[in-house]
Parts: C-alpha cells; structure tokens; sequence
C-alpha cells in the first residue's frame, strides 16, 4: 500500500503475494479504517483485481474523490472459498485535500512545517517581550512556554521533523536525499 494519496487521485498498484497466488483461489483485499471520529467516514473496502501472479489494486478517481481526507490504518489479507482467509498485515496512509478542489482556508502545509512556522512566530513575540509574553495563540491552539530554551528544543525537534520531510520528497522527485557541502581542507 502506498503512505498517501490525494483525494480524487487514481488508486492504482501491484500488489505480490507468492504465498497466496490467485491462480489457486486467492482474492486479496484492503481495508482502510479512519483514524479519525469526525466528519463520519465508512471504513473503505477495496477487493484486488488478478493481474497475472499478482494482484492489481485499483480504485478509481471517482471514487477517491469522496474519501475524506485524514489518517487511515489499513489492514491486508487473502481469502479463499471454504472459507480460508489470512492476514497479511497493516499500516497507514493518509488521504490528503486535493489542492485544486481545495476551499478558502485550505492548509496544505504538514504537521511539521505548522509548527516549525508557529515556533518560530512564538519565539519571535517570547524575544520581542524579553519573556514577559508566555503564553502565544495561533487561530485555536494556544502554547505556553516558562523560557526561550523550552522553544528551542521544540523547534529543534520540529526541523528535524522538517528535514526529513524535504529530504523524503527530494527522494520521491529522484534527488539526493540531503545536499551534501563538500569542503577541501
């Protein structure tokens, strides 16, 4: 399975299972459970289709487009007639907001941009104040810090985070992962 997939986008991989081949009357299926309590969302079931040895997982653009996005944990097994079945594992993967369907208010930014961004803001008025100011709101999430070190651990944490975000996305785009500075001595 793959870690996401923008709503209204085509859900479409093989899946191997050399163990379970559906040649011996195996069906594979998903399950994608929310994470989340609201909005309401099923959980989605998804029956693979045969594609040889192995096993095509599809559904379509029309049919994403109504997952609400957020966290989901999916589970993986194979069934056969009798009735057999074996799991096969679990995971997750998130149903993002489709930007181009996006309305007013969309934030696209991850977790840890959000915070790396409201760190920074915080330490920002902490300074500005000389510390007089511990407590900072954002919209509905309210921080409160007792010292400018317990910002800069978090915002330590939060560009690591970060870090591994742009490299994560440098690999998907086929880049090195971390620019590397080479130096001569």
């Amino acid at each position: 399975m793959i870690e996401e997939l923008i709503a209204g986008d085509t859900l479409d991989f093989l899946d191997s299972v050399p163990e379970y081949p559906p040649a011996d009357g195996w069906t594979l299926k998903y399950r994608l459970v929310p994470r989340f309590a609201t909005p309401v969302q099923a959980p989605i079931d998804i029956t693979a289709s045969t594609s040889g040895t192995d096993y095509r997982v599809q559904a379509a653009a029309g049919i994403t487009v109504s997952w609400t996005p957020g966290a989901y944990t999916w589970a993986r097994w194979v069934e056969k007639a009798g009735p057999i079945r074996q799991s096969l594992g679990e995971g997750q993967i998130v149903i993002k907001t489709d930007p181009a369907a996006a309305l007013q208010g969309y934030d696209g930014r991850s977790q840890a941009r959000k915070a790396v961004e409201d760190l920074e803001s915080a330490m920002a008025v902490f300074n500005a104040t000389s510390g007089r100011v511990k407590r900072y709101s954002i919209g509905s999430r309210q921080m409160e810090f007792e010292s400018s070190d317990e910002i800069k651990s978090l915002l330590s944490y939060w560009r690591g985070k970060l870090t591994n975000e742009k490299a994560k996305e440098r690999l998907d785009r086929g880049q090195p992962g971390v620019p590397r500075l080479l130096a001569r001595l």
